[in-house]
């Protein structure tokens, strides 16, 4: 028997949860993001704790919308992506080198991801941003189309935020 939801009354925190492996197995969901070098989210994600990093960046970078410019057409890709070393694998630099995005990806055991914080740090206060929405700390919503909404709502906060100052 199926609630109102679409899920049995004993299924917990429904799709796209997974154990999260540094919370003690506890469910849970991952936010997923890429943004623009100023900390504008520019495409937003969802899957379970458990699912690796790698695994959500090409639905993320199809997912990014085109942009705007003063002259020319619209850029349909962005020039460059920089990325941590959990994105250090060599079938997701031939897919950016083929969709002609340049990347800067940190390399496991050769290079410190320190080199790269200047750029990281960027990301990680849009992520620190979304955070603040108690909303989003702790995953309420059964269906992940509704904890999707939510992030993209807190996301669309940060954009209002950081345009009409």
């Amino acid at each position: 028997m199926r609630d109102r939801l679409g899920q049995c009354p004993g299924c917990k925190r429904g799709p796209l949860t997974g154990p999260n492996p540094t919370d003690r197995g506890k469910l849970g969901s991952k936010i997923h993001l890429i943004t623009d070098r100023n900390g504008l989210p520019l495409s937003l994600g969802i899957s379970g704790a458990n699912m690796h990093d790698s695994l959500g960046l090409e639905p993320l970078v199809r997912g990014i919308p085109p942009i705007r410019s003063r002259c020319g057409p619209r850029r349909r890709r962005p020039a460059k992506l920089h990325a941590d070393k959990g994105y250090d694998y060599d079938h997701l630099r031939r897919w950016l080198r083929s969709r002609g995005i340049r990347h800067r990806i940190a390399r496991k055991g050769v290079e410190s991801s320190q080199r790269l914080g200047r750029h990281r740090w960027v990301v990680e206060r849009t992520v620190s941003w979304l955070a603040g929405c108690r909303r989003l700390h702790r995953r309420y919503e059964r269906k992940a189309e509704h904890f999707l909404a939510f992030v993209g709502i807190a996301a669309l906060r940060i954009c209002f935020r950081r345009l009409t100052t």
